[in-house]
């Protein structure tokens, strides 16, 4: 009940998202942890550029919909405050943000947190993939498509933004004098 055929089309979209679901999951808790010193953003915008590329097949493919119209169970929620948490405190200075809450529909603004977004996205693919797990492919497959649509796209679309953006400001931001000297050694060499 629930999984999904050899040879289904859906069988190789749910492999890839189940597989790219525990990269980012694992990869998220880990730069959480402090376990990867000075190469926190480069591994999280990885990270979360490959799980939107998964997401972009869940959108192409057309609507999952389980056999049954219920969701079975998938246990209890994932506990993402630790997450959230430790992330904040490693994105401590650069953590809020604002961004366009509809760009299709609005102008308006709305505040938002990096580690947020993250813990978010994490909720809501190991929702997923707890179901997948479970032996409930179908279903799993399902809520990525729906979640990605619904939230978790949209959250790690904006959370990628930021990050390539502190990235880009760490890399490039440099004081005036840094910038004069390296422009005088490369005219000069």
């Amino acid at each position: 009940m629930g999984e999904i055929e050899a040879g289904s089309e859906f069988r190789d979209v749910a492999e890839q998202m189940s597989a790219q679901a525990r990269v980012f999951l694992s990869t998220t808790t880990q730069v959480a942890s402090g376990a990867a010193p000075g190469a926190e953003l480069s591994l999280l915008i990885l990270a979360t550029s490959d799980l939107l590329a998964a997401g972009a097949r869940l959108a192409a493919i057309v609507d999952v919909v389980p056999a049954e119209r219920w969701e079975p169970d998938a246990g209890p929620e994932t506990d993402v405050d630790p997450l959230r948490d430790a992330l904040a405190k490693m994105f401590d200075g650069f953590d809020d943000y604002v961004e366009v809450s509809d760009p299709a529909l609005s102008a308006d603004v709305a505040p938002a947190t990096l580690s947020g977004d993250l813990a978010c996205v994490a909720e809501e693919i190991a929702k997923g993939l707890q179901h997948f797990d479970d032996g409930h492919e179908l279903e799993g497959l399902w809520w990525w498509q729906f979640s990605y649509l619904s939230s978790w796209g949209e959250r790690a679309s904006s959370a990628l933004r930021v990050l390539q953006g502190v990235l880009a400001h760490l890399r490039l931001d440099v004081e005036d004098d840094v910038a004069a000297e390296a422009e005088y050694d490369a005219l000069h060499s």
